[in-house]
């Protein structure tokens, strides 16, 4: 089963959804997902160097108290799933394109679940800026990447393209917020619902296409 999960590396509930999916997939050892992590951007017209997170939040959200509001609800959801939130941690919010190309070069080396992972926990767990590329090294290497290999991919400008293409063609599709969980190319789960959710997909997933059993 071909698993394409649109995200941002930014997003509390893509990593409140990441949780839920992988309890689903606990409670179905029969399914093995081939999961691939696709880029979205939140933001898309955050500076490179990214913002203040007070400044980011008030023009957002319009005041601390909507802010705290909305953000209390996720804390609760990050209890259940066992994800400690730190959001008084967190100083800088990030242009995240360099944060996608980390994931996206990672995938051909087999480790972008263990770099998705690394990133919601650096930036949400530890409030480190994950748009600076000696963080993003350290992601990649403690997921058991070359950390100088990928400080040097990310010094460059490869894969910035395919990333904002990525993107784009995610809105195309009529992704507006992310997670999105897209089955087979066939079916999609949007936000982080919960594994029973997830559970109903894979049995549609898993049923046979008509023409094949005609």
């Amino acid at each position: 089963m071909r698993v394409l999960i649109v995200s941002d590396t930014v997003c509390p509930w893509c990593f409140v959804g990441k949780r839920r999916f992988e309890r689903a997939l606990a409670e179905r050892p029969e399914i093995i997902p081939d999961i691939e992590w696709r880029p979205f951007q939140l933001n898309p017209q955050m500076p490179a160097a990214g913002l203040d997170r007070e400044t980011y939040m008030r023009a957002k959200f319009g005041s601390d108290e909507q802010a705290a509001e909305i953000y209390q609800a996720i804390e609760q959801a990050g209890e259940v799933e066992k994800i400690p939130f730190a959001f008084d941690a967190i100083t800088r919010v990030p242009n995240t394109v360099a944060s996608h190309r980390l994931i996206s070069w990672s995938l051909k080396l087999g480790r972008q679940d263990s770099v998705v992972e690394g990133l919601f926990r650096c930036y949400f767990e530890e409030g480190k800026d994950i748009g600076d590329i000696d963080v993003l090294a350290a992601v990649a290497g403690e997921a058991g990447l070359d950390e100088a290999e990928a400080a040097a991919y990310l010094a460059s400008e490869e894969g910035v393209e395919q990333t904002l293409a990525e993107t784009r063609e995610a809105q195309q599709l009529g992704i507006s917020g992310v997670p999105c969980f897209i089955f087979d190319g066939k079916y999609a789960v949007s936000g982080a619902q919960g594994p029973e959710v997830f559970s109903q997909v894979f049995d549609l997933a898993l049923q046979p296409d008509e023409a094949a059993s005609g």
